[in-house]
């Protein structure tokens, strides 16, 4: 198993082909459409869920009709294994409920 406090090379992180989410200096970054608030407040109560149970935290923003989301592992200053794992796990939820990536 990985060390999760290890930080991960940019070549790491892309590796991880993480389809929704680019990598922004330490940061791994996404935001999905969800078309309505309620939508966007279900997402936001799934990732929190996920989050709670992995103990590792986003950055959150919700609107009325977008969520958006950082990954980073502040207590090392840069993206860990545990950041993709959530990352993952964030990409299902949007998938499970229809929200599709929003692409700026």
């Amino acid at each position: 198993m990985p060390d999760p406090m290890l930080i991960l090379t940019h070549s790491e992180v892309a590796d991880a082909a993480l389809a929704d989410w680019r990598q922004v200096e330490n940061t791994l970054v996404t935001g999905y459409v969800t078309g309505d608030f309620a939508t966007g407040l279900e997402l936001v109560n799934r990732i929190g869920a996920s989050a709670e149970k992995a103990d590792h935290h986003p950055d959150l923003t919700l609107t009325y009709s977008r969520v958006g989301i950082t990954l980073y592992s502040h207590d090392v200053g840069g993206i860990t294994i545990r950041d993709l794992r959530l990352a993952r796990t964030i990409s299902e939820h949007a998938a499970s409920l229809g929200c599709p990536p929003a692409h700026d």
